[in-house]
């Protein structure tokens, strides 16, 4: 159904208030007339009247929509989500029940929009659970001013919405930090703030960064290797064995039964050994 009915904001006209304007002048359903369509559309699945039932709601749900602008989003979107929200109402109205749909639908409307301000109002989810959400929409209409709020606003709240002092706290700090677009234009004041986009671009696969890293992975293994060439036999076998063989590492006890000598002398010539090829490697 929600592809078949196109009720989009640009519908009517090109703008927004355009929009309103037209969904405003649309006539109103009377109750025998909804009734009807219902019928229509339930028992025939007429499209036509499942359409007409949409249109002639559609100024409620600019109406729910504008209790939802304070949260920076756009209001054409808001209403957008809250039209989806209508036409799902419509496919499960039942006429039968002595309910008009306005009353009906206004769950499915504040439903979609619900979900919609809590996927976009910031990217970082700002509530996941039932608690957090009622939170979340009641926080903004039930402050008593601007700013922070001081400890007994925060504990009333807390006790008006049944929920922890903690969580009160915690939401109001996420709420107050204002959001920043992932990508900004270039500008000239040094005191901006950098955007997302400046510090989030990933260059891992980058054919430069790639022959970098080579690079310094063979310059590295060069150094190790004549380290390790200017140790005598029995400290560069220590070395291997207690740090190059990732699959079997020795321990002291082990090669200490090998050389016939204790951990401790082995422990020695380890320590002596990597001092040796610090100094090769810095020179």
């Amino acid at each position: 159904m929600t592809q078949t009915l196109p009720i989009s904001v640009d519908a009517f006209s090109g703008d927004l208030s355009g929009y309103i304007r037209s969904v405003n002048n649309l006539p109103v359903l009377s109750a025998e007339d909804e009734r009807a369509l219902a019928i229509r559309y339930r028992e025939d699945e007429d499209l036509d009247a499942a359409r007409e039932l949409v249109l002639g709601n559609l100024r409620h749900v600019v109406h729910i929509a504008r209790k939802f602008a304070g949260y920076g989003l756009p209001l054409a979107d808001l209403i957008q989500e809250g039209n989806i929200g209508l036409m799902k109402a419509v496919k499960r109205y039942d006429p039968a029940r002595d309910v008009r749909l306005v009353s009906f639908a206004v769950h499915w409307v504040r439903s979609e929009i619900y979900d919609y301000v809590l996927r976009n109002w910031r990217i970082a989810k700002v509530a996941t659970t039932k608690a957090q959400r009622k939170l979340f929409f009641n926080l903004r209409k039930n402050r008593t001013r601007l700013g922070w709020m001081n400890d007994d606003e925060v504990s009333a709240l807390a006790k008006k919405l049944d929920v922890s002092v903690e969580s009160v706290r915690e939401m109001e700090g996420r709420m107050s930090f204002p959001d920043v677009a992932f990508d900004t234009r270039e500008t000239d004041d040094e005191d901006s703030a950098p955007s997302p986009e400046m510090w989030l671009a990933d260059d891992r696969y980058s054919p430069e960064k790639m022959v970098e890293a080579a690079n310094e992975s063979d310059y590295r293994n060069e150094n190790l290797r004549i380290a390790l060439e200017g140790l005598d036999d029995r400290s560069r076998d220590i070395i291997e064995s207690r740090w190059l063989d990732q699959d079997n590492k020795s321990t002291l006890h082990e090669l200490a039964d090998k050389y016939g000598v204790s951990a401790e002398r082995i422990r020695q010539i380890e320590k002596r050994a990597m001092g040796k090829m610090k100094d090769s490697i810095a020179a």
